[in-house]
């Protein structure tokens, strides 16, 4: 069982920046390929992008357009989404998920996933 916490959300302005944490509750947290997704307000979850367990290959969906990437640190359990030139069409609530098997390549559907965070959310506005 893999407890997930995502933080780090608020508001911001158009153009801004943001970096989202996701942390982890488990002592093997690398056993676990991760992934972001987000929900707007009316719209299904959309996929944002992975990140294989070592955190050495990530894949983004392509209208994340370049501005988001994803890190992680498996020294300290924690799941990172840098999002840059924030507009309002990001304004979601985000969230962070797990898989122990799905990070060998772009993974976008849900139900490859077996842990989910509750969510942070992204206000962009001016």
């Amino acid at each position: 069982q893999v407890q997930l916490a995502e933080s780090g959300g608020g508001l911001v302005q158009p153009g801004g920046s943001l970096r989202l944490s996701c942390a982890a509750s488990t002592r093997t947290f690398d056993d676990y390929a991760m992934a972001w997704f987000r929900q707007a307000p009316g719209k299904e979850r959309e996929f944002i992008g992975n990140i294989n367990w070592s955190g050495t290959n990530t894949w983004y969906a392509d209208r994340m357009n370049g501005r988001f990437t994803i890190s992680r640190d498996n020294t300290e359990n924690m799941l990172f989404l840098q999002m840059n030139d924030l507009n309002v069409e990001d304004t979601a609530v985000y969230y962070c998920a797990a898989s122990r098997w799905a990070g060998g390549k772009m993974w976008p559907l849900q139900t490859s996933y077996d842990y989910w965070g509750q969510g942070t959310q992204v206000t962009v506005s001016s």
